[in-house]
């Protein structure tokens, strides 16, 4: 086999996995839908190993990463329809397209003119692919996380215009949402108007991913760090559990929240 460090080994590698002669059974089971998820799941990988600036695992998550693209470009080239080279090519005739300041003769001033320029060049993208959506809203992927959809959602329409001006208007609306969620639970038991429940609880989490992006702060890193520090806590009050010849599911809920104070205290305490 040639050069590992060469993309071409990898392609090789995927084809012969593909190959109905000999090939393996489990990959030559796959199609685009069932290699989907595994698709969405590396790309949280990289994002966890960013998130805890772990580069030599990164080097391993990006390398799952590609070889989801691997695999999809293998299958498509297997029903005629475009090989890893032509995904190559695409990209890459997007970056430069969508560069003009590099690539050609466009001159911008700052990265919020780089963004407008790049969203004008989507627009006319679409218009040449014939689609008749001219909303500031189109083409918006509905097979994002919903908590990035949302974001993107605000964001396109603040560049309209139709933003608040800071977080404080914000932090109040996010106060009246969950008065009226709150209204919910009391106005009756849960599961006798779930509907409604469903709808304020998404308000709330709506205006909660719009309050991260005026404080300029990403909701899936946000939210991932708020479960690292979950879990962190939990195990750690196990432990103490543990250490104390008791299980956490034998305790009452005081006594477990007395473990949860602890190991926060202790935390704080070890903090500068």
């Amino acid at each position: 086999m040639s050069d590992l460090n060469d993309i071409q080994s990898l392609l090789t590698i995927m084809a012969r996995l593909r190959d109905p002669n000999g090939g393996c059974p489990w990959d030559l089971e796959q199609n685009f839908a069932t290699i989907a998820p595994y698709t969405v799941e590396e790309a949280y990988e990289v994002a966890d190993a960013i998130d805890r600036n772990d580069l030599a695992d990164l080097k391993d998550e990006l390398g799952d990463l590609l070889l989801q693209v691997v695999f999809h470009a293998q299958m498509a080239s297997e029903q005629g329809a475009f090989g890893f080279g032509d995904v190559v090519a695409s990209i890459s005739n997007k970056m430069i397209r969508r560069h003009p300041h590099i690539f050609g003769s466009t001159e911008v001033s700052d990265s919020a003119e780089v963004l407008a320029n790049w969203d004008e060049i989507k627009r006319s993208e679409r218009a040449e692919k014939g689609e008749q959506d001219t909303s500031a809203l189109a083409g918006i992927s509905r097979g994002l996380p919903e908590w990035l959809r949302a974001t993107k959602l605000q964001s396109r329409a603040a560049r309209t215009g139709f933003d608040w001006p800071d977080a404080t208007p914000v932090l109040d609306k996010l106060r009246e949402e969950v008065d009226e969620l709150q209204a919910e639970f009391e106005a009756a038991p849960v599961g006798d108007n779930q509907a409604r429940l469903q709808e304020e609880l998404g308000d709330v989490l709506f205006v909660c991913a719009n309050l991260a992006r005026h404080a300029k702060v990403d909701v899936g890193t946000a939210l991932r760090q708020a479960n690292h520090k979950f879990e962190r806590r939990f195990r750690a009050m196990e432990d103490i559990a543990d250490a104390q010849g008791s299980e956490m599911a034998t305790m009452t809920l005081e006594q477990q929240e007395a473990l949860w104070q602890a190991v926060k205290h202790a935390e704080k305490a070890r903090t500068p």
